[in-house]
């Protein structure tokens, strides 16, 4: 009970709202119940990172889910900070296939960036929101070991042909100890998409791929990623909000789900393969999208898994 009167409601309105903030608590319920000691992979990239409201809200966000019970383990991108960065220092950028090539100067800015002020940025935020958080790369402790993108690229003859990307990798083992020990530690990890290869090589890795190679190696309950976008839409442009990994590929192949949401799909299908119960693609731009999918009967994105 509270020990003062002095922000008692003043009119019914006041109540009302005092009332639905109650309800939507009990609706909470059976969600924190139900995910109470589970591990969330959440990717964290995108518009909402670039909006200060909206990093306050996601930092908040991340304690609260830490609060109640769940784990919550960040990988987050950086690409318009890689990008202006870059064109501060005239290093001009190539993109193939939505992929920046990224030669021996460009990966030295991008480590910069990434494992620099962007997560430093993010553990900031989470801290000052009341949690403990710890900014690290997928290098730190081998987290991520990774192998050089073979990239495959189609000609105008439709004929495949392999691209180098430079120093564009991709995880071929995660160290799950270093995990481990900061849950056992009741932190909340932050991790900059790099990779560690051969004689010390240090590989940028897409934070979506990143992201999901991390959720199935850990046995994660979800995979949420916050995207640009509200999620896969059918042929109307209506939200799909819960479609089967048979379905999803049905969906690529009849052209439901076309360019830069394939690979999104497709990191989501891997995980589900590799154990995670389900992925979510969602509007980061939301606010508090975690919360909605999590704690709501109707989610905010679109849910892939195994089977319904």
């Amino acid at each position: 009970m509270a020990t003062s009167k002095k922000n008692e409601p003043k009119n019914l309105s006041e109540i009302k709202s005092l009332i639905r903030t109650a309800e939507t608590l009990t609706e909470a319920l059976p969600y924190l119940q139900e995910f109470g000691g589970k591990t969330f992979v959440i990717k964290y990239g995108g518009h909402a990172m670039g909006d200060a409201r909206l990093a306050e809200q996601f930092a908040s966000d991340i304690v609260l889910l830490k609060q109640v019970g769940i784990n919550p383990v960040i990988v987050h991108g950086g690409g318009p900070q890689i990008g202006r960065m870059l064109q501060q220092l005239k290093i001009e950028s190539e993109f193939i296939d939505g992929l920046r090539v990224t030669d021996k100067r460009t990966v030295e800015i991008v480590e910069m960036v990434l494992a620099g002020s962007i997560n430093k940025e993010v553990v900031t935020a989470i801290n000052d929101a009341g949690g403990t958080a710890v900014g690290i790369s997928g290098k730190d402790g081998n987290l991520i070991r990774a192998r050089k993108l073979k990239h495959r690229q189609k000609t105008d003859s439709n004929i495949e042909k392999v691209v180098d990307l430079g120093f564009v990798g991709e995880p071929v083992a995660i160290n799950t100890r270093v995990l481990d020990t900061l849950a056992g530690s009741h932190m909340i990890p932050v991790i900059a998409p790099l990779g560690i290869g051969e004689g010390g090589t240090t590989y940028n890795i897409n934070a979506d791929t990143a992201a999901g190679a991390i959720a199935g190696a850990i046995g994660a309950t979800r995979l949420l990623m916050l995207t640009d976008v509200t999620g896969v839409l059918d042929k109307k442009g209506e939200l799909i909000t819960d479609i089967t990994a048979r379905q999803a590929k049905a969906y690529i192949k009849n052209g439901t789900i076309t360019g830069g949401m394939i690979p999104k799909i497709e990191t989501c299908l891997n995980a589900v393969k590799e154990g995670v119960e389900a992925s979510v693609i969602m509007d980061g731009r939301v606010p508090h999208a975690l919360l909605l999918e999590i704690f709501t009967e109707h989610g905010a994105g679109t849910m892939i898994r195994a089977r319904k």
